[in-house]
């Protein structure tokens, strides 16, 4: 009988810090998610916008080559799609 009451309090010991630290961790990701997905739209903006005015001297100007300027605002559009994807993936599983 006394093994079975030290068996029982050194179980519920050794759980009960477990799940206080399981609900500090989740409200801290659940914070830092919800700070990651209100500033990404506005960053993946400004990104778009550098990237458009660094291959906008493709479409202007003397030099001016359509077809190279096409190519690498696509390439530019594949990559960021790809980050977006990852993010929004890596969200899924952490929330």
């Amino acid at each position: 009988m006394k093994k079975a009451k030290l068996l029982t309090l050194g179980t519920l010991l050794t759980v009960l810090p477990t799940f206080a630290q399981i609900g500090g961790i989740e409200d801290s990701v659940n914070d830092v998610s919800d700070t990651v997905r209100s500033i990404f739209p506005i960053i993946l903006g400004v990104i778009f916008l550098v990237g458009f005015l660094f291959n906008a001297g493709h479409f202007f100007g003397e030099n001016a080559d359509i077809k190279k300027g096409m190519t690498r605002v696509l390439v530019f559009v594949l990559i960021a799609g790809a980050v977006v994807g990852i993010f929004t993936y890596l969200i899924g599983i952490v929330v």
